[in-house]
């Protein structure tokens, strides 16, 4: 069994060795969003729920998809999703998205997610990157044409 011991201000980590990691900054440009984990985001081995990043990462993509369709839109597939770090609570995590390619009735949608963490001598990770395609849909739910881009 793996013992826990406090460190830090309040942040319960396992008595493990510490992961390598390169010292990155944070992407030059505005995050599409910024959240905090909780407790409640946990698994069983003191990490935060991959799939609870997989549903932020789903908001972040869904953003700029909406705002190009000028619309609703509905998540078709997740064309790729690599996890490199793993989250913990009170890591400051920050989802960068980018439109990478418009089709007739899809958009798909790069979303980049890094942590900050350990405020005393901060860390900044990329912690998984996605690629997620969306489908434009009306008020019933059927798909539609992604309308032509405002000049």
């Amino acid at each position: 069994m793996k013992s826990w011991r406090i460190t830090g201000k309040s942040r319960f980590r396992r008595n493990e060795p510490k992961m390598n990691v390169d010292r990155i900054t944070l992407p030059e440009k505005i995050p599409t969003m910024r959240v905090m984990p909780m407790p409640a985001d946990l698994n069983q081995h003191g990490d935060v729920f991959g799939g609870w990043v997989m549903a932020q990462v789903d908001v972040a993509g869904a953003i700029p998809a909406m705002r190009r369709a000028r619309g609703r839109v509905a998540t078709v597939s997740v064309d790729s999703f690599l996890f490199k770090q793993p989250v913990s609570v009170g890591d400051i995590v920050s989802l960068y998205s980018e439109i990478v390619r418009i089709g007739k009735t899809s958009i798909t949608v790069k979303v980049e997610v890094y942590a900050e963490r350990n405020y005393a001598d901060m860390v900044t990770v990329k912690v998984t990157e996605a690629q997620l395609t969306y489908v434009a849909i009306d008020l019933e739910g059927h798909k539609r044409d992604v309308p032509a881009e405002i000049t």
